[in-house]
């Protein structure tokens, strides 16, 4: 009898959760997607109930995974590019509205924020902001203008907001005088390599370099590919890991298609296969320029990569003084030719250890959780 109280706590702690702004999962496409597989299931393992928006069309097309509801909604980004995206949006918004939900957890504000108005007015509006949109140079002045509004409208009307770098919630402070809770993304520590499986991609051990990135210019796969093309008489290959069937990727293999170590691999999603050509390269180019917490550079982290990362404060903030970093294509150049990575295994451990103890998934799940259940707490902040 004395542990009955106890129970209902429990037993009223816990939370109808949904997760919106993916594609859904189990991930095939990028960090928002990986990051929701592995919350979602954790959540549910906690005794959660969580529901998933995925696009109609996603390869999954089962009801569940792992105990994670999916409601599959129509998806016409396949049919319209970009403005498809904001008709997803539009409909998993509109099906929230019927599911009684305490807490929808949006990942990023690109295309949900202008629905903001149909958000059901019962649960907490939990918003990852992602990086500084706007700033990204793939988009056209008037759609960066577009994407400055749809920021503004995500700061102000959620109820409470992540953000997943420093850099992101000092500018949020600095620019809507709006707090925020810093929790950076997460990876698995990876210690099993398998070096079978290099065989699968013509490449032997250490005797080959990698990028991996979404194909748009902020990425800087340009750039490192420029430094590769300048060291000419080092044939050893570089795997350029990315879907690849878009204007820039045919803009990219077309310029390179005369340089045969150049290979482009399109998309990878078996992990394990990412962890042991991670493990296995000799350097991996990190070249995103925009943005917080990048969900691939923590993962080549925790493969011991050794990571030449482009040259900026975001890059900077997770790696400190344990990469190489690089500005234009000369220095792209300069490292391949000089950088051995036997003699910079301190710089992987050290990048090993943060994701150990810093940037590990239970640890960022924990405090996604944790955030949750204060949120609960404090109740609504909108009006």
């Amino acid at each position: 009898m004395q542990n009955f109280p106890i129970f209902v706590a429990r037993k009223k702690s816990l939370m109808k959760i949904a997760i919106l702004g993916t594609r859904g999962i189990p991930n095939y496409y990028g960090g928002f997607e990986q990051f929701a597989e592995f919350f979602s299931v954790y959540l549910v393992n906690k005794g959660h109930e969580v529901y998933c928006y995925n696009s109609h069309n996603h390869k999954f097309q089962e009801k569940t995974f792992h105990g994670v509801n999916i409601i599959h909604q129509h998806d016409p980004e396949y049919k319209y590019g970009t403005f498809g995206q904001f008709i997803y949006d539009y409909n998993c918004i509109l099906d929230s509205r019927k599911r009684d939900f305490d807490i929808i957890l949006q990942l990023g504000y690109t295309s949900n924020s202008i629905w903001f108005f149909l958000l059901p007015k019962k649960p907490i509006i939990i918003t990852n902001m992602d990086g500084i949109e706007w700033k990204r140079s793939k988009y056209s002045r008037p759609v960066q203008q577009f994407l400055r509004f749809a920021e503004r409208l995500a700061a102000i009307s959620s109820d409470y907001l992540v953000s997943d770098s420093l850099g992101i919630k000092s500018f949020l402070k600095q620019r809507y005088n709006k707090e925020s809770t810093y929790i950076a993304y997460g990876a698995h520590p990876f210690d099993a390599p398998n070096e079978a499986i290099l065989d699968q991609y013509h490449v032997q051990k250490e005797n080959f370099n990698m990028i991996m990135a979404r194909f748009e210019p902020e990425n800087n796969l340009d750039m490192v590919l420029q430094g590769v093309a300048l060291n000419a008489d080092d044939q050893t290959p570089i795997l350029v890991v990315g879907k690849h069937e878009t204007k820039y990727g045919e803009y990219l293999k077309n310029k390179f298609k005369d340089h045969k170590n150049i290979r482009f691999m399109g998309g990878i999603y078996n992990l394990e296969h990412l962890n042991n050509l991670r493990y296995f390269s000799k350097l991996y180019f990190h070249g995103h320029s925009v943005g917080g917490t990048n969900p691939s550079l923590l993962e080549a982290m925790a493969s011991k990569a050794l990571i030449a990362a482009h040259n900026n404060d975001f890059n900077k903030g997770v790696l400190k003084d344990n990469a190489f970093y690089f500005s234009n294509p000369k220095e792209v150049k300069e490292l391949l030719l000089t950088v051995k990575k036997n003699d910079n295994l301190h710089f992987i451990e050290n990048n090993f250890n943060a994701i150990v103890n810093q940037f590990n998934w239970d640890k960022i799940n924990g405090e996604y959780l944790q955030l949750f259940e204060e949120c609960m707490v404090k109740g609504k902040r909108r009006s």
